[in-house]
């Protein structure tokens, strides 16, 4: 199949985002194999797939991700199931233990043992859509609950699956959590993924996948990734649109020796790059911290420059690690990025 795109539709800001209607029918009309829809703390990601969604006929609806602490384990196998069978077998179930600042601080839920919590989460949702009973007991879920009324006995869903495999794809950056996701999951949705620097990835993927009982082999595990893609005759003017959106995650994003994308960075050998971007940002100086990314950073995770330029890089990134690169952009760069992309 070569490598697919799909458009991230990420989330939403003070409001909807104005135009996402045609741009999701225009991402279709393109080839385009995906929409992906995220949430933090603000939109979440499956109203507007459901939404968007019955108005295309072809394209697969990702959550990216949707986080874990929103939704016990049955809640997010009723959702994934019921959206399923709107969308006539397009789902995929994206899921992420997010970071500590939303985890504890929004949801109200604990953090520890993130990856511990992601197995017994991902095995329960597995059963409940196979329409096994409402029984766990793990360390960090039990069902049904004990204590209460003592009135809780365990169910099955009334609601027969489409599909009883429906696909979940864990979102992951530290090596053990890739190794996870080889493992218990059908596909990895990365963030930051340099086609460059790769080696610890595919040795944490081999060891998933090694595991006793893992579901996938690396020949049919699915790996997506959002890339920003600018396409700019000038490259730095092409760098500097994404040098704001790397110094929020490298800088703003969780507490200071408690960010994954700044620790993704420094694996890279920027490490004292990353400092001095985190410093500046929690200093509340931003525009200094997106000038001091450099270009060698941008171009290690995104596609920037002229048209050349990038089609030359994306033999790289075609010979990767990547199944679906997911893009966002306007109908116009949809299109120029589908050309690029598909030929």
């Amino acid at each position: 199949m070569g490598l697919q795109l799909g458009m991230a539709l990420g989330y939403w800001d003070a409001g909807p985002p104005p135009g996402v209607t045609a741009l999701v029918t225009e991402a279709e009309r393109l080839g385009y194999d995906s929409i992906w829809a995220a949430e933090a703390y603000g939109s979440d990601a499956l109203t507007p797939l459901a939404w968007l969604g019955a108005g295309t006929t072809r394209v697969r609806l990702g959550t990216s991700i949707a986080q874990m602490a929103a939704r016990t384990p049955a809640a997010t196998a009723m959702a994934a199931m019921t959206m399923d069978h709107l969308s006539g077998g397009r789902f995929v179930l994206g899921l992420g233990a997010s970071g500590p600042q939303v985890t504890e601080g929004w949801y109200g839920q604990p953090y520890p043992k993130p990856l511990a919590r992601t197995r017994e989460y991902v095995q329960i949702v597995r059963t409940l859509i196979a329409r096994g009973r409402s029984e766990f007991a793990g360390e960090h879920f039990r069902l049904p609950v004990p204590g209460g009324t003592g009135l809780g006995k365990p169910l099955r869903s009334t609601l027969h699956p489409l599909r009883t495999d429906l696909p979940i794809v864990l979102a992951a950056e530290g090596p053990k959590n890739v190794a996870l996701a080889a493992e218990i999951a059908d596909g990895w949705l990365a963030m930051f993924y340099s086609p460059y620097d790769d080696a610890h990835y595919r040795a944490a993927l081999a060891e998933g996948f090694a595991r006793e009982g893992a579901r996938r082999t690396a020949r049919d595990f699915e790996v997506v990734c959002r890339v920003n893609v600018v396409v700019d005759d000038d490259v730095e003017a092409a760098a500097d649109r994404v040098r704001p959106y790397l110094a929020l995650y490298i800088g703003g994003m969780g507490a200071r020796g408690a960010n994954f994308h700044y620790e993704v960075f420094a694996r890279m050998g920027f490490e004292a790059e990353c400092a001095r971007i985190q410093d500046l940002y929690l200093a509340g100086r931003r525009d200094e911290a997106a000038a001091a990314v450099t270009t060698t950073m941008v171009e290690r995770v995104a596609l920037v420059g002229p048209r050349a330029k990038i089609a030359e890089e994306l033999t790289v990134w075609k010979g990767s690690l990547l199944t679906t690169m997911t893009v966002s952009a306007d109908v116009a760069q949809l299109a120029t990025i589908a050309e690029l992309v598909h030929g």
